[in-house]
């Protein structure tokens, strides 16, 4: 499964895509071909909810919340439920870990659903949201600002 997070500070500016590493980005999401190159979007309910509020009324084919239709209908997410994303919270944040994290309480919700996904593959401006990830034990997360400098595809 070819799985990767988008962290919703890249994802919200799916609708009017400049760069051209996110036209092809998106243009990898929505391509469904039915075989093992297919991309799964890692998503949990938090996420999906920061996706739908940071595009309201956006109703082009190339937002995050069409996108995220498209994938849920062909069955390519990736979800990881509260009770998953709690466990993994209860046996992994331990006081020796939280000292060391740099991001946000709202940002270590989604450590667990890069941590659990299949690739663990993600991708944010975030540099204190990538730190954790990188840095999170026993864990082996690629994180980049940019498609074009991680292996996606």
């Amino acid at each position: 499964m070819k799985d990767i997070f988008i962290d919703n500070n890249i994802a919200k500016d799916f609708a009017t895509p400049i760069n051209p590493d996110y036209k092809e980005l998106i243009r990898w999401l929505i391509t469904y071909n039915n075989n093992e190159d297919d991309a799964y979007l890692v998503l949990s309910q938090k996420l999906m909810n920061e996706y739908i509020a940071s595009s309201q009324s956006c109703f082009k084919s190339t937002a995050i919340t069409l996108i995220v239709d498209k994938l849920t209908k062909e069955g390519r997410i990736n979800s990881f439920e509260n009770k998953e994303i709690k466990a993994f919270i209860s046996t992994f944040y331990k006081a020796k870990v939280l000292k060391k994290l740099l991001s946000n309480h709202k940002d270590r919700f989604h450590i667990p659903i890069v941590v659990l996904s299949n690739r663990q593959i993600a991708l944010t401006i975030d540099a204190n949201f990538a730190h954790d990830l990188v840095n999170f034990p026993k864990s082996n997360v690629t994180v980049s600002d940019c498609p074009s400098k991680i292996n996606y595809k």
